[in-house]
């Protein structure tokens, strides 16, 4: 059985306020991608793929993967639109080398704090359960609004996570889930890789692997500032 981590680091940024997309500023001499990339280049993955626009093809290549030796790196194809359209791109992009049991490990570019040995329970958790995902037990009241701006529901706290990546299957169940609804055109509908599996396999669970509070997504000039004090 292998292991395949799919990078998505397609995203522009938008929210950074900056011209360079935030997976690929400079945090302390080296590209935010990189510190991704070496947690999973040391865990028990055993290939990666990149997900980038098509105009950082050439950048990842030279100025991070072989810059950087990252041995684990079979692929770096182009993202989409959307997130959906990144993650189906690198799916599709896999099925020459990946069985239908394989597991892929699906996780944000811009999540940088995550470690080879969270990488490698997250592994441990799909083998056993089929399909994993990474998150944390909130920590406040969440309320869910109606379409006009008032409470409709109040979830119930221990029992509320908020999620992050990785984000595990076995190949052949996501790689269908994102075929159906691609086909159905529902992607608008995705969030995150998780609630394509979970529309198309409601009989199968999802295990909720706890991370750390701390498997921030670089989003804001604030979150940069974080990862430049923590990330060597």
């Amino acid at each position: 059985m292998k292991t395949f981590g799919i990078i998505v680091a397609g995203g522009a940024g938008t929210r950074m306020g900056s011209n360079i997309p935030k997976q690929y500023m400079d945090v302390n001499g080296k590209p935010l991608l990189y510190y991704t990339l070496k947690a999973f280049e040391e865990s028990d993955v055993t290939g990666v793929s990149v997900v980038v626009a098509k105009e950082y093809l050439q950048f990842v290549l030279t100025e991070i993967i072989d810059k950087y030796g990252f041995k684990k790196v079979i692929r770096v194809c182009e993202g989409g639109a959307e997130r959906f359209d990144s993650s189906f791109h690198a799916l599709d992009d896999l099925s020459d080398v990946a069985a239908e049991d394989d597991i892929v490990l699906i996780h944000d570019g811009a999540r940088p704090f995550v470690s080879a040995q969270f990488i490698n329970e997250m592994i441990a958790a799909v083998k056993e359960n089929g399909a994993a995902i990474a998150g944390m037990p909130v920590k406040d009241t969440i309320k869910i609004a109606d379409a006009d701006g008032f409470v409709a529901e109040t979830t119930e706290r221990t029992l509320t996570w908020q999620i992050q990546t990785p984000q595990g299957f076995r190949y052949g169940d996501i790689f269908q889930a994102y075929q159906v609804f691609s086909r159905n055109r529902m992607r608008k509908m995705a969030t995150d890789d998780s609630m394509v599996y979970e529309a198309v396999f409601p009989e199968k669970k999802v295990k909720l692997v706890e991370a750390s509070y701390g498997n921030i997504k670089i989003t804001t000039p604030d979150d940069l500032e974080v990862a430049k004090s923590k990330l060597k």
